[in-house]
């Protein structure tokens, strides 16, 4: 799919009915395959940020999925990173110009990161991520951010365990302050003919409207299904927590893939979202 180039009017409708729109590949295949790579050095622990969260794809679902600070074991089945605006690559593709278009429309010119997050289902393996908005006071922060940019590193099917979502449904509002969505509410807003299934390519982005219900499954197939998603917010949100903001990708302050130098230690002592 050609990448969008301009945000228009009919972007932003389409987007705002739907929950979600398809911005095609944002990245250029060296691009696409420099991230790739990246993303195995640092779960290899060849690439290494001391404040960078980790959490490994569990053996077995009773398993608890415990977070580790920095990486503690080299290995490529790490379900979740979070804090990837520490490295230049994943930095340089959440300041894309394009996704400053979307920014400057939704937010303004000063626009923060509330996580930068890579999620993976290993091959015959991950996890199931049951009906959520990704939204809530578990997130611990002032004011609920509402556009999420998703990038598949890999291929993303049915057997791969893709995004199951429910377009529209961004217009029911919060259903849930808690984040997941209640079995009442998956039977009157989520039944089969409201869900479809969000196949994507290697490299396609996605724009995800926050309030839009969304599951995903197994992956069932050999080969891994990565992902990278961004929330971008405006950037006088606060932690109700530490009372602290969070990092600036835009605008005064904005951190520079040339001198970005790891992540304060005061803004990973808790954790949000």
């Amino acid at each position: 799919m050609n990448p969008l180039t301009s945000f228009e009017d009919s972007h932003h409708e389409q987007f705002m009915a739907e929950g979600y729109l398809r911005l095609g590949h944002l990245l250029s295949p060296g691009e696409l395959a420099a991230l790739q790579q990246r993303i195995d050095d640092i779960m290899l622990g060849r690439v290494r940020y001391k404040n960078m969260r980790f959490q490994l794809n569990p053996k077995t679902p009773d398993v608890r999925m415990d977070r580790t600070l920095g990486n503690q074991e080299q290995t490529l089945h790490y379900r979740r990173i979070d804090d990837l605006e520490q490295d230049p690559l994943f930095l340089t593709y959440m300041q894309h110009p394009f996704i400053r278009q979307i920014t400057r429309r939704y937010i303004g010119e000063n626009v923060s990161v509330f996580r930068s997050m890579f999620m993976n289902k290993p091959a015959e393996s991950g996890t199931i991520l049951p009906w959520h908005q990704d939204i809530g006071v578990g997130w611990g922060i002032d004011t609920n951010p509402i556009i999420t940019v998703w990038t598949g590193l890999d291929a993303a099917t049915v057997d791969s365990g893709c995004m199951q979502i429910v377009p529209g449904s961004n217009n029911l509002g919060i259903l849930n302050e808690r984040h997941y969505t209640s079995e009442e509410d998956q039977a009157r807003y989520a039944g089969p003919e409201d869900v479809i299934d969000l196949e994507t390519e290697a490299g396609e982005a996605v724009l995800l409207h926050n309030f839009l219900l969304h599951r995903s499954a197994l992956n069932s197939t050999p080969s891994p299904r990565r992902a990278f998603s961004a929330t971008y917010m405006d950037a006088r949100t606060r932690s109700l927590k530490t009372g602290l903001t969070f990092p600036r990708l835009f605008g005064k302050g904005a951190l520079d893939p040339a001198t970005v130098s790891g992540k304060a230690s005061d803004q990973v002592q808790v954790f949000h979202g």
